[in-house]
């Protein structure tokens, strides 16, 4: 420990904050994709239900109990969370909008002999047979543009990256935010910075996971998933730096930029997530999709429990 002392003495607080911001969000990252990536393709569906449980976690065990202490009014810091929820659905709006505009959407695609696929055919990439709902059926079909059609499209197993989006810039302003917490840490005292730095490392694995499995679900590739994590880790670096410029300043936006991270982890994991598992009602799926949601709500536990014990 005196080593380590000699150490810290040596370090100035503006050192000390970008080395644990750079390592920090490198090092969470890098362990999370450990495991993330190397899930097998058709595991990542089911590990979905993992990644549902750490965001729920992590909004209501973390990310809202913090922003609650900090709030110097509680009813803005919830307005500015109402407002991060039909924020992100706008966005999602936007996003649909982008990939399914005039006949290229895949509820307006033309449903000829030449684009009318088989409901039975082989399985995706992902090794997941996927069938319309029968509803979704009687849609598609009002918008035959042929006579002779009587298969509606086959839809990908992803969804076109819009969960994957999503978490990032929920992710992002997370990351930003714990770069503040950071920063302002080093600047009470260097080792109280250092022990700031690990806590948040151990608590962000666990959510890092969950993002690796969303962008995977979402259609990324294991390279940009990874690269997409480690782009987001850096917003811990410009936290603490902006921080450090100006910290009483930001500290006072932080219940209201946790209130949007806690909005974006939301509505991801309700809107868009846990609407995919319903289509899967067998009981066995869904005792496995309860199971695999407890784990991810008892890894954020643990972790937190670990390291504030």
């Amino acid at each position: 420990m005196t080593t380590l002392t000699l150490l810290l003495a040596d370090i100035t607080p503006l050192t000390g904050m970008v080395l644990a911001c750079l390592v920090g969000g490198v090092l969470s990252v890098s362990v999370a994709a450990i495991f993330a990536l190397n899930a097998k393709k058709q595991m990542v569906p089911l590990l979905v239900s993992y990644a549902i449980g750490a965001l729920l976690a992590a909004v209501f065990l973390e990310i809202l109990p913090h922003a609650i202490q900090t709030a110097p009014n509680i009813e803005a810091m919830t307005a500015m969370m109402l407002f991060g929820i039909l924020l992100f659905f706008a966005l999602e709006k936007l996003v649909l909008w982008r990939h399914c505009h005039g006949d290229h959407c895949e509820m307006h695609a033309p449903h000829d002999e030449a684009h009318c696929p088989d409901l039975h055919a082989a399985p995706d990439q992902s090794g997941v047979k996927f069938k319309l709902a029968q509803t979704q059926v009687s849609q598609l079909q009002r918008h035959q543009h042929g006579p002779d059609c009587d298969h509606a499209p086959l839809h990908h197993d992803h969804d076109h990256g819009r969960s994957g989006m999503m978490i990032m810039i929920g992710d992002t302003f997370h990351n930003f935010v714990d770069g503040i917490l950071i920063c302002a840490a080093f600047m009470v005292d260097m080792q109280v910075g250092l022990v700031t730095a690990l806590a948040i490392i151990a608590h962000e694995i666990p959510q890092e996971v969950g993002d690796f499995l969303i962008l995977l679900h979402s259609g990324y590739s294991k390279q940009k998933a990874f690269l997409f994590n480690i782009a987001s880790s850096l917003a811990t670096l410009l936290g603490g730096v902006l921080a450090y410029l100006a910290l009483t300043l930001v500290q006072q936006w932080v219940p209201y930029i946790l209130s949007l991270a806690a909005a974006s982890m939301l509505y991801v994991a309700v809107a868009d997530l846990i609407p995919g598992l319903h289509k899967r009602t067998a009981m066995r799926d869904t005792l496995l999709q309860l199971l695999l949601i407890a784990l991810g709500v008892a890894s954020v536990a643990v972790t937190k429990w670990l390291v504030e014990g």
